[in-house]
């Protein structure tokens, strides 16, 4: 079966590539709105499973990955800041504080139509950050487009006391124990 990534994300990508698998990657339509009384954790498994089912009738033979984070800070979900001030923002209000990224993971059997879904837990604890901090690595790296505003598989480490999570690859988007587990129940082995 083919396999595809209902993603234009280049981290959710790039993650992916990392298992020597051959994919196609197809750009999911779907509302993101969140429903009325909705958790993040419910949120992130919803929309993981409607961005699979958005492609799933290009490809009828397919085991489809969908994938979407949120993250709560203080009681307001995160988004991707956009713009500097935004990430200033974001980064002064998240020092010194603990973030729990949800990731949620789908894998649609667009055969079948049958699918697995799961929601993935990553923390972050922040060190102290002082302005100077903050702006010097926004001068470097500029990470607009990542919810956060940092990109922990670069320089965005230096923001932290610590991790705490069982798979790293959520914290990015793709948590790939969980999908190397979804994958081999559908009889998909990547190391064979």
């Amino acid at each position: 079966m083919q396999l595809v990534l209902a993603s234009t994300s280049p981290y959710r990508k790039a993650l992916l590539e990392q298992l020597h698998l051959s994919f196609e990657c197809a750009r999911p339509e779907a509302d993101e709105t969140p429903l009325e009384g909705e958790t993040v954790e419910d949120l992130v498994v919803r929309l993981a499973e409607l961005k699979a089912r958005a492609v799933q009738e290009q490809f009828p033979d397919a085991l489809i990955i969908g994938s979407d984070q949120s993250a709560v800070l203080n009681g307001e979900i995160l988004t991707k800041p956009g713009n500097r001030e935004n990430a200033v923002q974001q980064l002064l209000s998240a020092s010194g504080q603990r973030i729990t990224f949800q990731t949620g993971l789908c894998l649609l059997n667009s055969r079948t139509g049958e699918s697995q879904s799961a929601c993935i837990p990553f923390t972050v604890v922040f060190r102290t950050l002082t302005l100077d901090v903050i702006e010097h690595y926004l001068d470097i790296e500029q990470p607009y487009n990542c919810v956060g505003s940092f990109k922990s598989e670069g320089l965005g480490i230096a923001l932290f006391e610590r991790f705490e999570g069982d798979d790293p690859n959520a914290l990015i988007g793709l948590p790939l124990i969980q999908l190397n587990a979804f994958l081999r129940n559908e009889g998909f082995e990547i190391l064979a």
